[in-house]
């Protein structure tokens, strides 16, 4: 791995742009919140990647972030370069170590955080025993990395060692089910995504290719995973489930499908896994008419709005989030500043949103709005190669 030591400016490059069920149940442990901004001496953004011939990108590798958590602004740290697509990134549950998954690729790779300056040293890899690893989570003791191999229609879990390094695969398990009618994007089994609830007891699996969003959980005694008593339930057909969000307190959960450009929403069940589907809306106004996939989704840590990105109409979708019933309201639409945003992270405090324009190599800030929930620009844009994902952590006095 080579790191190279290149810094670049933050720069402010944007014009104007046209603009129930038994909640008692639920308990959200606060081991699974990420360092708030407040709390931190120092936050740092990780930024992930596509970097080959193949995908037309121009990113080299893992940038690394100094953010001022007060203005929203980023200074650059690192270059970690040598990497192939590190396309989705996640911290372990300490912030300690950094864990990628890489495009196109067979493995995951595992990075140590240096507490103080936040700066990356590649520890090892391993391989996920399929292809294009598209998504990973740690689990909630920390023990275990969940991967999403995109191309092999898999499930893949990696121990993680004392020292944050990689051991080999304890468990790999392949998704069942008849693919969906596109011709092309479901052709066989895509699992994309596998966030664990936030009490830590199940993962959501949407797989595109199936139509199917899968429930399983991890036995961290053996490294494991395991079916739900109702191990899948079915979207529509064609829709292409791609990302999930859960609710931080409320049973709820929301996927977002990408072939149909809709936004469902569940009544979630944290006992046994089990979704209660409740609403299904567009993510795209009435009037567009062009081409358009949808990415990612996130619920704002508040539980109060839901955004979702889409690619083609280059927008966030924002929507408020009834605090009785999980449904969804429309906030309005943003433009992003830029082509195809692939992803976006809100910052641990939830005061920033950051969109990763893919095409367009850039990434742009807006401010979130703590009593609406609506999106406006701050007038910030860092420059950076395809990038696709970003991380969160934050360095303690």
């Amino acid at each position: 791995m080579s790191d190279v030591h290149s810094r670049r400016s933050v720069l402010s490059r944007l014009g104007k742009f046209v603009t129930a069920i038994a909640a008692a149940k639920w308990v959200s442990p606060r081991a699974f919140a990420q360092p708030s901004a407040e709390s931190a001496t120092t936050l740092f953004a990780y930024v992930g990647c596509f970097t080959s011939e193949e995908r037309d990108a121009s990113g080299e590798g893992i940038n690394v972030y100094r953010v001022d958590p007060v203005t929203g602004a980023w200074d650059h740290v690192q270059l970690v370069a040598d990497l192939v697509n590190p396309s989705f990134l996640a911290l372990d549950r300490e912030s300690r170590f950094l864990y990628s998954v890489h495009a196109d690729e067979g493995y995951t790779s595992a990075f140590a955080i240096d507490a103080m300056s936040g700066r990356l040293t590649f520890l090892n890899r391993q391989e996920n025993g399929g292809i294009n690893g598209v998504h990973l989570e740690v689990d909630a003791s920390n023990r275990f990395v969940v991967v999403s191999n995109y191309a092999s229609g898999s499930m893949a879990v990696l121990p993680i060692n004392r020292d944050g390094s990689l051991a080999p695969r304890s468990d790999l398990v392949e998704l069942p089910g008849a693919p969906g009618p596109h011709p092309t994007q479901q052709t066989s089994s895509h699992p994309h995504h596998n966030p664990f609830d936030p009490q830590g007891r199940f993962l959501l699996v949407p797989d595109k290719g199936l139509d199917r969003i899968f429930v399983l959980r991890l036995d961290s005694a053996s490294g494991t995973l395991v079916w739900a008593d109702t191990p899948s339930v079915a979207a529509q057909p064609g829709a292409g489930p791609r990302h999930a969000g859960f609710h931080p307190t409320l049973p709820y959960a929301y996927v977002l499908n990408e072939l149909d450009s809709t936004l469902a929403a569940y009544a979630y069940d944290s006992q046994n896994g089990e979704l209660t589907h409740k609403q299904l809306l567009s993510t795209l106004p009435s009037d567009f008419t062009g081409n358009n996939t949808t990415a990612e989704i996130a619920v704002h840590r508040s539980g109060r709005f839901l955004y979702c990105s889409n690619r083609g109409h280059d927008s966030i979708a924002a929507y408020a989030i009834d605090q009785t019933s999980g449904l969804l309201t429309l906030v309005g639409w943003t433009p992003t500043g830029g082509e195809r945003p692939r992803y976006f992270g809100l910052d641990p405090s939830g005061t920033f949103l950051y969109a990763c324009n893919e095409s367009s190599d850039n990434i742009v800030t807006f401010r979130v709005d703590p009593a609406t929930g609506a999106l406006s620009p701050t007038g910030q844009s860092v420059e950076t190669g395809s990038p696709v994902t970003i991380v969160f952590a934050g360095a303690r006095a």
